[in-house]
């Protein structure tokens, strides 16, 4: 028997289909049926490759006894984070209300008609573990809670909606949008890199590894060594063992602050920003081998496993897989991991012995018993060790074929049990395509060939954004997924913002290609129109007519693993003003920058992207040069300078450097170029 999630297209919803809980998505008739029963809500919220969700769908959502219960007492409804993240971020903010901290699984509860969140918390085990109660005795004592304590119930709804209400009602201020502020900011969010926590996670963070990068050129008296901190950052992504050295592509995190152990989903997300970054400190001289090796095995990975046929990029890949095909549950990492006793018989003893001088590959292992490889420095690997990584990728994959040949996907768990793999079984790939996630990924693949030179890098990115362009618009919207090509949600503030940032990228990278900034400046009009909050500024997460049955409006400004929706939009006006003059624009982004300056100047660490924006609007500059000239700018990290193509110069000028409202006298070499934007750009 299934439930009505067999009627969704989502793969996470899809691997909750058939337990015996009577799962809802969210839905007007679900929300109506709680209300007219008179039932709590059961709201759990999660995405595919979220490694505690599964082990929550195997355990306690496959209970009997507690679908039973949570059936007769509740009605249960299911969402897919990645479907709806203005869902999920008004009751993440809530949880962190509750508790003092979130994640996924996100299990809330909300009372019907209103819903308001009463209770919550993440994983929940089947019997007490953990130190975390049994999720039985937890449904028991919520519905108790519900029908006897009416009042407390009350008092505490109010509460948890007032705190919610006041996040989206930011203080005005008349505080000015200066140098000082983006010191300020700057300074706090490259402090963040310097934080290395013994027993706590290490992430990419690269919202704050760009804004550190950004502001190292800048003049400030800076406590922090920026560039040796951005540096670091990278050297722990292209070393750390969050980088799938066999087989190319980085994991979400590692689970300890010496980046050896993954969480082993890989996310799109991450990996459109980490190859954006990573071509970054290139462009600034920072031409390490493992930084290239990193970037083409991330393309290939890509190319290999997460290439649609139609130009589009997948959404993400599982934690965990199957060991055989009898196997009942996925185990996390068996994909990448290695035993000792498997490399000594996959490899013969100089291989091995090559393979531990450079990677960290031991008897007793670094995770559970097995290894994960992490470098122990960022030269270039021996043409015998870079053979040898070969025959493990042929081992995982089960074929020789060159790294970047194809590979079949598996699409859900019965496709992972049941497909003749040659080697091992790989994790399931969610394969939706998400419009803001394929923007990172655009705009990842253009940096990497403006900096690189890879033709193919920059075709790869053309094919997904052509195909956003011609798939993503129904009835005039612009939409957020699709399923086996099927449009389908609306787009989402940051759908908006990232495809925009995207096809001005692409225009950067190839200035006198006019169709990628039309089709930016016709999106902008649209996102400018549907979302805008003409009352406070800034841009809201959904339009209001996608914006049923939520609590709260919101707009995005606190940057998490992908950077917030507002920070990308106002940066996105500015350099948009640059390359068209249309001083609207400006106005409109310093209007947006107002609308969040007081949360700028008292809690800098939530949005290092909107000091992202602010060194825009202080310093963004436009190069007018020839064709001929822009070749030899384009590799150049110049974070806030925009090109323009023109085909008239003054005589013997090979480029005119603008800022505002003014130009500089004519630059008659490069050396004076880059000169003159310095001299702007601080």
């Amino acid at each position: 028997m299934t439930n009505h999630l067999a009627e969704t297209r989502s793969l996470y919803l899809q691997k909750h289909a058939e337990n015996p809980i009577n799962w809802w998505y969210w839905c007007d008739k679900a929300l109506n049926i709680a209300q007219e029963e008179n039932k709590p809500i059961f709201l759990s919220i999660g995405y595919s490759s979220c490694h505690w969700c599964t082990v929550m769908e195997g355990e306690a959502f496959s209970d009997n006894a507690i679908a039973d219960y949570l059936n007769t007492n509740f009605v249960p409804i299911k969402v897919d984070r990645e479907e709806r993240p203005d869902i999920d971020s008004i009751y993440m903010q809530a949880l962190q209300i509750m508790i003092g901290q979130g994640g996924w699984p996100l299990n809330i509860f909300l009372t019907p008609g209103d819903l308001v969140p009463f209770y919550g918390g993440t994983y929940f085990p089947v019997t007490p573990r953990y130190n975390r109660p049994g999720f039985l005795d937890i449904l028991k004592a919520v519905r108790r809670f519900y029908d006897v304590e009416t009042e407390k119930l009350e008092g505490f709804k109010a509460e948890i909606l007032l705190n919610l209400q006041r996040s989206t009602s930011l203080p005005t201020t008349e505080d000015a949008l200066t140098s000082e502020l983006l010191h300020q900011g700057i300074e706090t969010n490259t402090a963040v890199l310097s934080t290395g926590d013994p027993g706590r996670p290490s992430f990419p963070m690269i919202p704050y590894a760009n804004a550190a990068l950004q502001g190292s050129r800048l003049p400030f008296a800076n406590r922090y060594d920026a560039d040796k901190l951005c540096l670091q950052r990278g050297q722990d992504l292209v070393l750390g063992g969050i980088c799938d050295h066999v087989a190319g592509g980085f994991h979400r995190y590692t689970v300890d602050h010496t980046w050896t152990v993954p969480h082993f989903e890989k996310m799109l997300y991450d990996n459109g920003q980490i190859l954006e970054y990573l071509a970054n400190l290139w462009s600034c001289q920072r031409k390490l081998p493992a930084i290239a090796r990193a970037i083409a095995g991330t393309v290939n990975w890509l190319q290999r496993e997460m290439l649609a046929p139609q130009g589009y990029f997948y959404a993400s890949q599982d934690a965990d897989n199957f060991a055989t095909a009898d196997a009942a549950e996925p185990e996390e990492g068996l994909f990448y991991i290695w035993s000792y006793s498997e490399l000594e018989t996959l490899l013969s003893p100089e291989e091995l012995a090559e393979l531990q001088a450079e990677f960290t590959v031991t008897p007793q292992g670094n995770f559970e018993g097995s290894n994960v490889l992490q470098r122990f420095n960022d030269e270039e690997l021996s043409p015998s060790l870079e053979k040898t990584l070969q025959k493990l990728f042929a081992i995982r994959y089960g074929d020789n074929q060159a790294v970047t040949d194809s590979f079949p996907v598996a699409k859900n768990n019965q496709e992972a049990k049941t497909k003749p793999w040659k080697g091992r079984i790989p994790p399931v790939t969610d394969t939706k395509m998400i419009t803001a996630w394929n923007s990172l990924i655009i705009s990842g693949l253009t940096r990497a060939y403006s900096v690189l030179g890879t033709t193919e890098y920059q075709q790869l990115a053309a094919n997904a954004a052509n195909f956003i362009l011609q798939q993503q618009w129904l009835e005039g919207r612009l939409h957020r997924l699709n399923y086996d090509g099927q449009a389908t949600v609306l787009a989402q503030s940051e759908d908006y913002a990232l495809f925009i940032k995207a096809l001005l990228d692409l225009h950067q990278s190839s200035p006198t290609n006019t169709k990628w900034l039309e089709s930016a400046i016709a999106l902008q009009a649209e996102f400018d129109q549907l979302l805008w909050s003409e009352t406070s500024g800034g841009y809201y997460n959904n339009a209001q007519d996608a914006g049923d049955n939520l609590l709260i409006q919101e707009r995005s400004y606190i940057d998490n693993a992908t950077p917030a929706a507002n920070g990308v939009a106002i940066t996105n006006l500015v350099r948009l003003f640059l390359l068209t003059d249309n001083l609207a624009y400006r106005d409109r982004a310093e209007q947006g920058l107002q609308a969040f300056a007081s949360i700028m100047k008292s809690s800098p660490q939530a949005c290092p992207s909107l000091f992202v924006a602010l060194d825009w609007l202080l310093h963004g500059t436009v190069v007018k040069t020839s064709v001929e000239n822009f070749v030899n700018l384009i590799s150049d990290y110049l974070p806030t300078t925009v090109y323009r193509i023109v085909t008239e110069l003054p005589p013997d000028a090979i480029g005119l450097v603008c800022h505002g409202l003014s130009c500089l006298e004519p630059a008659e070499n490069l050396s004076k170029l880059h000169s003159q934007i310095r001299q702007i750009a601080e």
